[in-house]
């Protein structure tokens, strides 16, 4: 936290003055002698003396006294704000490796949970497209703040045939770059799109035509990053087929190309061997992405707690009847 005004936090100097003079003038009545000839009325005022609730009036009125000393020299602090025309594109991997079972109840089903937690944790105003690649990659859903409509699109992803991963990531970048230009926003040298690429994929590129290099340079080109998330167990496999006739094929899952892709263009890269490590990493994702960090100033914030603490003063005095000063 920073101040704006630094130089008036002197005005602090008022609360330990306040309080000495609290201090002399309890220390003041107590010199004056006073006659009870009624032991029981003596008794109650001693037991009033040492209770604690005459004090709750000062401490209240001392933190009203700090928090306001605090709001004049009006406090600044780094806040995490929605970017305006913020868009994040879900790149979804459906290949037939999707359909093992290592993550349980499937790749796929976890990690639909886990997309459908992320997008929930964004703040209404992001908008979300969604992007699903087989063998082909396939713009599902559009960027909208249609939340209704990504998860009825996550609802129909379904595992299909091959892997073409650097398809599903230039469809995803190419479609944030035309969503933001409708709006007038365009690349900028040396900046990032307020935006971003969220990949989840299990397996090695097998399909396709453009490679995961060449979409990890377009969406460097375009200021967009990518966020990878690898899926699955290195002993993951699939089965086809029943009894004697069953094929099992194992299908591990490629991080070094998740992590590549990721690092190449700003992002970051995750790891996800089991359904609870998917859901945090995507829950972690919503809440960092869509978001800037600004230095805002909160002055209000103290502001109303200076004044909040003040009535809780006064009532406490009215209550237990303990005169402020």
């Amino acid at each position: 936290m920073s101040f704006a005004s630094p130089i008036l936090l002197v005005v602090l100097a008022v609360v330990p003055l306040t309080l000495l003079f609290l201090i002399v003038q309890r220390r003041r009545r107590a010199r004056y002698a006073i006659a009870f000839t009624n032991l029981d009325v003596l008794a109650s005022v001693v037991q009033q003396k040492r209770t604690w609730r005459p004090w709750v009036a000062t401490a209240l009125l001392l933190i009203a006294l700090a928090t306001a000393g605090v709001a004049v020299a009006r406090p600044r602090a780094h806040l995490k704000v929605p970017e305006e025309n913020a868009t994040i594109v879900l790149v979804v991997d459906v290949s037939g490796s999707m359909r093992a079972t290592d993550v349980k109840p499937s790749r796929l089903d976890a990690a639909v949970e886990a997309m459908q937690a992320f997008v929930h944790k964004l703040p209404k105003n992001v908008k979300v497209g969604l992007v699903a690649f087989s063998s082909t990659a396939e713009v599902l859903t559009k960027p909208t703040t249609d939340r209704q409509a990504i998860m009825d699109g996550l609802s129909y992803l379904s595992p299909e045939a091959g892997t073409a991963l650097g398809d599903g990531l230039m469809v995803g970048s190419r479609l944030i770059v035309s969503s933001l230009s409708a709006v007038g926003v365009h690349h900028q040298a040396g900046k990032f799109l307020p935006a971003a690429v969220v990949l989840e994929s299990d397996g090695a590129q097998n399909r396709g035509s453009a490679t995961p290099q060449q979409a990890a340079a377009y969406a460097k080109k375009h200021g967009i990053r990518i966020y990878g998330v690898a899926l699955g167990t290195p002993n993951g496999k699939v089965v086809f087929g029943f009894g004697l006739y069953a094929n099992s094929i194992p299908v591990p899952p490629d991080p070094a190309t998740v992590r590549y892709v990721s690092r190449a263009t700003g992002g970051q890269s995750f790891t996800a061997e089991n359904a609870d490590k998917v859901i945090t990493v995507y829950k972690t994702l919503g809440s960092s992405i869509g978001r800037r960090t600004e230095l805002r100033e909160i002055t209000s914030w103290f502001a109303i707690a200076a004044a909040v603490c003040l009535i809780g003063a006064v009532a406490a005095s009215r209550l237990w009847s303990s005169p402020l000063p």
